[in-house]
């Protein structure tokens, strides 16, 4: 591999690393995802840990979060005890799988902690003071709007999937 390969692979570890932090999610998890996605074939975790510089307990561990949310897959070779692994090379199905792990944890909660306040100062709790009652009141009602609106793309992108791929491209490239 060329140095200016080598130079290139590196930027773009580094980036998606940096995009995985974003999301919210380990910048190990980005950086092992980048090194699958660049790699031909398979790759061992001990191939990974030599091509991530992350120790082989961060890479188990981002590998296993990785497999959960279908993000790479493993898979075994005849004869061969080790496990390897490869990236989900279909966004629109890596997408659609992050959304949906992101949605079932921290966005139920955050919807279900919005609603709840909502609900409470539409009830009447909160401040005495009429213009911050108005003005909480407000906030929090354009809060639920947004998570709404969030939860109906979720699930527009859930429904997309039984168009299939190709429908789904079709479609976005009419859109551009």
């Amino acid at each position: 591999m060329t140095t200016d390969t080598q130079i290139l692979k590196q930027e773009f570890i580094e980036g998606l690393s940096n995009i995985s932090a974003f999301w919210g999610f380990p910048k190990g998890m980005g950086a092992l995802f980048a090194v699958l996605y660049l790699s031909p074939n398979p790759l061992s975790l001990d191939d990974l840990v030599e091509q991530s510089g992350l120790t082989k307990g961060a890479v188990s561990t981002n590998v296993r979060a990785l497999a959960r949310l279908g993000l790479v897959h493993r898979s075994t070779r005849l004869g061969d005890r080790k496990d390897y692994y490869e990236a989900e090379t279909d966004f629109y199905k890596s997408v659609r799988s992050i959304l949906k792990e992101r949605q079932n944890t921290e966005f139920d909660r955050a919807v279900a902690s919005v609603k709840e306040t909502l609900s409470k100062l539409e009830a009447g709790a909160g401040s005495s003071d009429p213009a911050e009652q108005a003005f909480l009141l407000e906030r929090v009602r354009a809060l639920q709007s947004f998570f709404e609106a969030l939860d109906s793309l979720f699930s527009a992108i859930s429904r997309l999937e039984s168009l299939g791929f190709g429908t789904v491209q079709t479609i976005l490239n009419i859109l551009k």
